[in-house]
C-alpha cells in the first residue's frame, strides 16, 4: 500500500509538471483513469497530502482547488532520495546497494553531479572549503577528485 501511494504521488506530480499549469482534481482523475480505475476521493486525498507536504500550492477557484508545483521535478526527486536514504540504519550500505543498481549511464551522471557539487561543501568549516584559507581555490584545494567528505568515485 505504501509503495502504491508513493507511485500514485509520483504519477500525479509528473502530470502536474508536464501540464505546467494549475490543475484540478477532476483533470488529474480523468487522465489517471486512462491507465487505471481510481476514485475521485483518492486523487483528492493525494493532492491534499502533496499540498500539506509542501510540494503543491493550491488556490480555491469556485468550489474546487487548482494545484500547481512549488518546486522542480529535480528538487522533488532529490528530497525523495534523501528521505529514502534517511530511513535506513546504515546509510553507507544503502548507498553501496543503490550504486550497484545503477546503470553505467546513471553512474556517469553521478560522477558529473559530484564534479559540479564538489566546489560547494555544505560545511564551511570543512578542510577543503574555500573559507578554510587562501590556499584553497574554488575547488577546495588540489584537484584530487575528492571532497571534504570522501572520495568522489
Amino acid at each position: 500500500m505504501v509503495r502504491q501511494l508513493g507511485e500514485l504521488e509520483n504519477a500525479i506530480m509528473t502530470r502536474v509538471w508536464q501540464w505546467n499549469r494549475p490543475v484540478t482534481v477532476r483533470e488529474v482523475l480523468l487522465d489517471l483513469r486512462s491507465e487505471r480505475e481510481i476514485a475521485y476521493t483518492t486523487v483528492m486525498t493525494v493532492l491534499d497530502k502533496l499540498h500539506r507536504k509542501g510540494w503543491l500550492r493550491r488556490e480555491r477557484v469556485g468550489r474546487a482547488y487548482r494545484y500547481e508545483p512549488v518546486s522542480s521535478r529535480e528538487a522533488y526527486t532529490a528530497a525523495l532520495m534523501n528521505d529514502a536514504w534517511a530511513t535506513g540504519d546504515n546509510p553507507a550500505a544503502a548507498l553501496v546497494h543503490f550504486f550497484g543498481l545503477m546503470s553505467p549511464e546513471q553512474r556517469e551522471a553521478l560522477r558529473d553531479a559530484l564534479r559540479v557539487a564538489a566546489p560547494f561543501p555544505t560545511d564551511p568549516a570543512a578542510p577543503d572549503s574555500p573559507e578554510s584559507g587562501p590556499e584553497s581555490g574554488p575547488g577546495g584545494g588540489a584537484d584530487t577528485g575528492e571532497t571534504g567528505s570522501g572520495p568522489a568515485r
